[in-house]
């Protein structure tokens, strides 16, 4: 590995850090910064961008590391009649659980450039959207992934042990298990797993959808907005049986093809998620699922580290995980194919 950036790269690195600190309205990148909160905002949805699944929940800044939730729903109907001759007109509580506040914890998006690849990459003259684009995508993925695997938030995370990084944060699937343990369906008749096919505790995938469905509260239950996302072992089971029936039939599998045979389960739209977990199912609304980012804690700076012939990139901010409305969140998990 080269021990210093060639001349073109150390030019090339020169003027990703002028403009750096151009986009940001800062001095210099190479000293820690902090984004203003317009800023942060329009890096957090060059962020969302890069994501078809992010661009469909809420991705939001706020001011406070602690506080209530931003689109908490009205839990019921809310329309009436009141005689108001013997009786006062009395304005409907419309959110029926408690945990209505959310929680941010310190996130970072280190990234380092070896010399070498950026020698490599100085040819192109847009090298820096380039490497800001594929930092923003991976730090999209990185969200979603927390989003569905997280069950913690560690004080010093461990990528080994907790490759599908478990321990940045709490996501939304253990948000459901620790908040609304009887909106998640863990095991049917054997314990630890819900088994589905023939002989199993659902025959076929509607109808672990349509019971999934059912535990949702039934004054949300047909606003016409649920979906299901469903896990790519499940999908995956689904359209083979598909094609054992039908493959031999070309019109029926092209239709396979276009997905569009299998489009609905339950009744419901269902969609296939980047790092949802492979045999499970969730029904919500994609705008009850919320990642919140504090706006003014966005942290970053660009410096030259030659001890480990390496460009760093340090990038932080504060963010968390909410279900706006509880009530509208519904899981199945640990689904075993029989």
């Amino acid at each position: 590995m080269a021990q210093s950036l060639s001349a073109y790269g150390a030019k090339m690195f020169a003027q990703m850090q002028l403009d750096i600190a151009e986009n940001y309205g800062v001095e210099l990148a190479s000293k820690m910064f902090s984004v203003e909160p317009t800023i942060a905002q329009e890096l957090n949805e060059a962020i969302t961008a890069k994501s078809d699944f992010l661009q469909r929940i809420n991705v939001i800044g706020v001011s406070e590391i602690k506080g209530q939730k931003v689109f908490l729903g009205v839990s019921g109907p809310v329309t009436g009649r009141t005689n108001t001759k013997t009786t006062d007109r009395e304005a409907k509580d419309g959110s029926a659980l408690d945990e209505n506040t959310y929680e941010l914890f310190s996130t970072e998006s280190d990234v380092s450039l070896p010399y070498a690849k950026i020698d490599a990459w100085a040819k192109f003259p847009d090298f820096h959207q380039k490497y800001s684009a594929a930092v923003q995508k991976q730090i999209a993925l990185d969200r979603i992934m927390i989003g569905f695997h997280g069950t913690s938030a560690a004080t010093q995370t461990d990528i080994v042990a907790h490759p599908m990084l478990q321990d940045v944060n709490k996501g939304w699937l253990q948000i459901a298990r620790e908040q609304i343990p009887q909106q998640v369906m863990a095991q049917g008749l054997t314990a630890g797993k819900v088994t589905l096919g023939e002989g199993g505790d659902y025959a076929n995938l509607d109808a672990l959808v349509h019971d999934t469905k059912q535990m949702v509260d039934e004054r949300l239950r047909d606003g016409g907005d649920l979906i299901a996302i469903i896990g790519s072992d499940l999908l995956a089971a689904d359209k083979a049986k598909l094609y054992a029936k039908q493959g031999d039939v070309p019109t029926e599998k092209e239709r396979i093809e276009d997905a569009q045979v299998i489009a609905t389960y339950g009744g419901l739209p269902s969609f296939s998620v980047p790092f949802f977990p492979v045999n499970g199912v969730v029904v919500t609304s994609f705008d009850n699922l919320s990642i919140y980012f504090q706006d003014s804690s966005w942290r970053k700076q660009t410096i030259d580290n030659p001890k480990r012939s390496r460009v760093e990139d340090y990038n932080s901010r504060n963010e968390g995980y909410v279900i706006e409305q509880l009530e509208k969140f519904a899981m199945t998990e640990n689904v075993e194919l029989v």
